[in-house]
């Protein structure tokens, strides 16, 4: 959550500013999506916190059952909560629109959409879970990898892709282009079903709803996470170990895939490669945080993140609405020029710490009077 607040320091303009630094350029790009195939920090945001859904889950079907929950009840706030998941996520697409903008590409959304599934796969044995994962991603690459390609004279104009895009992929790798594959082509005809101003043509960023179906298998691979920690018959320095192993295997298998053209890793359309490479990062950074709160016991520096994790959904909305809000008020009331006279080319950096250190401390009143939003 914070790596997705932090968009707010802008780091691509002060590289704009710093033109001849290296140093900016590589924040820059760390802070930015990847046209189409490959992999950066900002990149592993949506995956991480996918994960970590299905991580969470097996405590809080532990938590329910405890308090003597039936299954009846917990499947009906099951269902809640994957509505009001995908509901914000199609107002948070909305905000600034002339009508509700039904889009179901936002991170939100795309939880939602999977989570009455992951629920039930919850309950199942640590087996179903892995074959389901496995028919999941075999079954989405079977499906880009039949889909019939565009035609000779194709214009890819027609669907949002500029003429020589350098991300445009041939060959087999062609089958998971941008907006010539089947979750396109849903999309075309499902979006066009609720009420729009205009007809939909196309996502400029080449994002769709069908995602949510590989995004249940990031999913999944967080719930064996989970379940895996709350194993009392294994040593916790073996979990740690097995998350570093798996982590690795992973992304291994992910490069693998991408590099062969075999299934290209692409995060906007969540192939099956980048399943498993952006959950082998999550497997390591799991891996890692957990060995050093959990085993080695080292916490307070986690502070700062316990706060904001306590609270994401305030954290992710408020990120996403609150941040022009915040800017012009600070201006406002400390002065049009304040960022650009303190920190001449770092001014839109010092701009963004004050609107990130304001939600953090927002986040930081919430943990302290224990109040935490939840779905």
């Amino acid at each position: 959550m914070l790596l997705m607040a932090g968009e707010v320091l802008n780091f691509g303009r002060v590289s704009q500013n710093l033109p001849n630094s290296g140093f900016w350029e590589f924040l820059e790009n760390q802070q930015s999506h990847v046209q189409w195939r490959g992999c950066t920090l900002h990149d592993l945001i949506q995956p991480s916190f996918s994960f970590l859904v299905g991580a969470a889950l097996p405590w809080s079907i532990a938590s329910r059952g405890a308090k003597g929950e039936p299954f009846a009840k917990m499947l009906i706030h099951t269902l809640w909560r994957a509505f009001v998941l995908i509901a914000m996520g199609v107002l948070l697409r909305s905000t600034g629109s002339p009508q509700t903008n039904y889009t179901f590409e936002d991170t939100l959304s795309q939880i939602g959409l999977g989570y009455v599934f992951l629920w039930l796969l919850a309950w199942t044995k640590v087996r179903t879970q892995i074959l389901a994962l496995i028919a999941i991603l075999l079954g989405y690459w079977v499906l880009f990898a039949l889909w019939p390609l565009p035609g000779p004279g194709f214009d890819p104009t027609t669907v949002g892709v500029e003429k020589d895009w350098p991300s445009w992929m041939s060959g087999f790798a062609a089958h998971w282009n941008k907006n010539t594959n089947p979750a396109f082509a849903f999309d075309h005809w499902f979006l066009n079903l609720f009420p729009r101003p205009k007809e939909w043509l196309f996502n400029g960023g080449g994002y769709s709803t069908l995602s949510f179906i590989p995004t249940l298998g990031t999913m999944i691979l967080g719930l064996l996470a989970g379940e895996w920690i709350r194993r009392a018959d294994v040593a916790e320095t073996v979990k740690v170990r097995q998350f570093l192993l798996v982590g690795l295997a992973g992304l291994a298998a992910g490069w693998l895939l991408d590099v062969t053209h075999i299934c290209p890793s692409v995060k906007r359309i969540w192939t099956p490669s980048w399943v498993l490479f952006s959950g082998g990062w999550a497997s390591l950074l799991l891996g890692m945080f957990y060995g050093l709160t959990d085993v080695a016991k080292y916490r307070r520096w986690a502070f700062p993140l316990l706060v904001v994790g306590t609270n994401s959904i305030f954290m992710y909305c408020a990120a996403h609405l609150w941040e022009g809000f915040l800017k012009r008020n600070l201006k406002t009331h400390l002065g049009q020029q304040i960022w650009e006279s303190l920190g001449g080319p770092y001014s839109p950096l010092l701009e963004g710490i004050a609107v990130l250190g304001i939600l953090w401390l927002c986040c930081l009143y919430l943990w302290k009077h224990k109040m935490f939003i939840r779905v």
